[in-house]
């Protein structure tokens, strides 16, 4: 008597898996079967894989059936050596600057007219800045008394035209809304309108203010009290309509909770006499942002320290530093939150050419910008988010100093997905019935990948793995997608992928079909995936097509 081999019998168990397939998504430990994907394009390889799907279809089941009862009756089949090849994929990195959702730089975006062509160093401006580039979200303040001119009154008109204009460039927005900026203290008659950005009607419903005195200048100044009851309802009453408006949109990266101090810093250090309220209370106020922002990350301030720092980890919420590179030690205050599985985000201490005039005179001074000292605060601070400059010019004159430093960092900063490894092995096994033969044909693409950047992912990503022609246009889905949740995939770790394809026979394999190749594509949902969408995290591989998608190259 002739049996199957183990091989053989297993060969038709994935088989029956593949035709039951669904397409949905697998957990990140899954290795799964494969199902076809309804092919879009015109050409002629996805009218021929069309054709073998309807095939592989309408004749799976009986195939199955007819494979199984060889199986079990050794008289009437046999299984030949089985045709196995082996495809080890050629991989290099990326090679030029690689800007991704969710991560990376920033530079000063006051408003939609950062991207009109009049604005010189805007992305499409006369200086042609390459800082652009790198730039994958903006990031800006908001005055609290122009989006609240009135109690119950909102105007979200100017900000919500900033935020499409960000959008249709596939950047996000990072808010601040600032009650206060001891900036534009210019004098002992400065108008208060033009500093205190609380809403008038605040005061008007008897919130207190006092006077303090501007440091170094000695101008006087009027300042809300931080610890007024009637101006804590009122920032919890903005903050309550500001989630109810964008809590969830995806037009915002983040939101800064910055009811607090000088530029909502939590701090008051520029003025004699203004004092920030008790860490009771702003732990209350972070509570308070935790109930009604259920989706959008939140970021406690520079100046959110001590008990107050550990009660925002708790909640989920992010910590940022400003005073990077030109105070000592301020990269290591955030690898507190890095280690609770937060997102870190930073800000020099001022702008770039400010900084290349420091003395490095500590203490009574500030440490100068130098490139180690800028690889060292983002690699130390373990940093998803930071601003690649905060002077007016966009990074347009840190890019040309730096442009080859800048465009390595950008593949450094947060998460940075590269795949090391990839094989596909297929095989096909020819049974015997009758004189007739079947050929079952199996592969499976292996792949790893390595996050070389130095922050985890902290959003969910979808990995899929297609049959693609030359432009990355899918013609059947290679595997299940693979769900990888926030947060997962640390940095400097590795995971390995299996996908399985079945055939019915190696002519209906799509490899075997002119013009097909295979790709991988990261998406930030499976509904992206389902509905048709280019995905939107690329990796950083040699071989990335316009769409985004990976072309895998032997």
């Amino acid at each position: 008597m002739k049996r199957l081999g183990l091989f053989g019998i297993l060969t038709i168990a994935i088989g029956f898996v593949a035709c039951g397939d669904d397409g949905s998504s697998a957990s990140v430990d899954d290795v799964s079967s494969s199902s076809w994907i309804a092919a879009n394009s015109s050409s002629s390889v996805s009218a021929q894989l069309s054709s073998s799907r309807d095939g592989m279809e309408s004749s799976s089941s009986q195939f199955l059936s007819s494979a199984g009862t060889s199986a079990m009756s050794s008289d009437t089949a046999s299984a030949a050596a089985p045709d196995t090849t082996k495809i080890t994929y050629t991989l290099k990195r990326f090679d030029g600057p690689l800007a991704n959702p969710h991560k990376g730089f920033t530079v000063p975006t006051g408003g939609a007219w950062v991207f009109v062509p009049e604005f010189e160093y805007g992305p499409y401006g006369s200086l042609n800045n390459k800082a652009w580039d790198l730039v994958t979200y903006g990031s800006g303040h908001q005055r609290w008394n122009k989006l609240n001119p009135a109690k119950d009154v909102y105007d979200w008109t100017e900000l919500d035209k900033l935020l499409d204009a960000l959008a249709e460039h596939d950047m996000g927005y990072a808010l601040r809304v600032l009650p206060y900026s001891p900036s534009y203290i210019k004098g002992d008659d400065t108008p208060e309108e033009e500093y205190d950005w609380t809403p008038p009607f605040v005061y008007e419903s008897g919130a207190k203010k006092i006077t303090a005195t501007l440091q170094g200048k000695g101008y006087r100044a009027s300042v809300p009290v931080w610890d007024d009851s009637i101006y804590l309802q009122a920032a919890k009453d903005f903050a309550k309509a500001l989630a109810q408006k964008y809590d969830g949109d995806p037009r915002i990266e983040y939101i800064d909770i910055r009811p607090f101090g000088e530029w909502g810093e939590w701090h008051a250090s520029h003025l004699d006499g203004s004092e920030m309220p008790s860490d009771s209370i702003k732990m209350d106020m972070l509570d308070y942002y935790a109930s009604v922002f259920k989706k959008t990350l939140l970021v406690l301030p520079s100046n959110g320290a001590g008990d107050v720092y550990t009660h925002a980890i708790e909640l989920g919420i992010a910590k940022r530093d400003d005073g990077f590179i030109g105070t000592p030690g301020r990269p290591d205050s955030l690898v507190r939150a890095y280690e609770a599985n937060l997102p870190t985000i930073a800000e020099n201490i001022a702008g770039y050419t400010t900084m290349l005039n420091y003395t490095d005179v500590i203490p009574g001074g500030y440490l100068k910008w130098t490139p180690q000292r800028w690889v060292d605060a983002i690699t130390t601070a373990h940093l998803t988010y930071y601003v690649l400059d905060q002077d007016s010019d966009c990074g347009y004159n840190f890019y040309k100093d730096n442009k080859a430093l800048a465009d390595s960092m950008s593949k450094v900063i947060g998460y940075n997905f590269t795949v090391t490894k990839a094989e596909q092995v297929t095989t096909t096994q020819f049974y015997l019935k009758d004189g007739a033969g079947a050929s079952p044909t199996i592969s499976t693409l292996s792949i790893t990948i390595k996050n070389t950047g130095v922050a985890p992912c902290f959003f969910d990503i979808y990995l899929v793995a297609e049959f693609v022609d030359s432009t990355g246009a899918a013609l059947a889905q290679f595997g299940k997608m693979v769900h990888i949740p926030k947060g997962t995939f640390k940095d400097n770790s590795s995971k390995d992928f299996a996908f399985v394809f079945t055939a019915p026979s190696k002519n209906a394999y799509p490899a075997t079909q002119p013009g097909v190749h295979v790709a991988l594509s990261l998406y930030e949902s499976e509904e992206a995936f389902k509905s048709g969408k280019n995905p939107t995290v690329r990796f950083d591989n040699d071989g990335l097509l316009e769409n985004k998608k990976l072309l895998l190259k032997e």
